[in-house]
């Protein structure tokens, strides 16, 4: 993920829009995806993304259930997100042998993440919670630990930026350049211009 150091947070509320937002963030230059198991095409949009574009690293968020886990591996992720730490996921996920982000929102779920073997987390929301201020006081007692932050959670074009500043961040996750009504409206030219435009953003 540190590759591109660009995130798109996705939901997907129609299946038929995985493959061409797929083909949008790829012709942005961008071959990573987070999508959110937040509606019932979540699933098939994974399936269709990973079939048609084997490239793209493919991950699934708002992982709750450790019992879903391997299904998400059979279907071809490769990473998973959760707006919190569970210890029943992140178990399961490293027995899965994929790599977890679980979000953090305080030193106490950071410490209990480190706990059980995580080496990067998600800090959401991260703009409600304080944004860049909040992350680097966040960052500051571990920074020297080697641990990574991807922040997520009402992240703009304009707050980008500061995240991407912080050597500790991993990645910066968002959905501005992936919005709903952008696929609704089939304006994929449009999102791989701001996909582009984001990848400028963080490098």
């Amino acid at each position: 993920m540190s590759k591109k150091r660009l995130l798109p947070v996705v939901v997907l509320n129609e299946t038929a829009w995985a493959e061409p937002l797929a083909e949008a963030l790829l012709a942005g230059g961008l071959d990573q995806i987070e999508i959110t198991l937040r509606t019932d095409a979540a699933l098939d949009g994974i399936r269709a993304v990973a079939k048609k574009f084997p490239q793209m690293r493919l991950g699934a968020g708002t992982v709750l259930d450790a019992e879903i886990i391997p299904v998400l591996k059979d279907i071809g992720v490769t990473f998973l997100v959760s707006p919190g730490v569970n210890p029943k996921v992140v178990d399961a996920a490293h027995e899965a042998g994929l790599k977890i982000y679980p979000g953090i929102t305080s030193p106490s779920e950071i410490e209990l993440a480190r706990s059980l073997g995580c080496e990067s987390v998600k800090f959401f929301p991260a703009e409600p919670l304080g944004g860049v201020k909040m992350l680097k006081a966040l960052v500051a007692p571990y920074g020297h630990t080697g641990l990574k932050f991807v922040p997520t959670g009402g992240i703009s074009p304009e707050t980008c930026p500061d995240y991407a500043a912080l050597p500790e961040v991993e990645a910066v996750g968002g959905s501005w350049f992936v919005k709903a009504g952008l696929m609704k409206e089939g304006k994929w030219d449009e999102i791989t211009e701001l996909t582009s435009e984001g990848l400028k953003i963080v490098s």
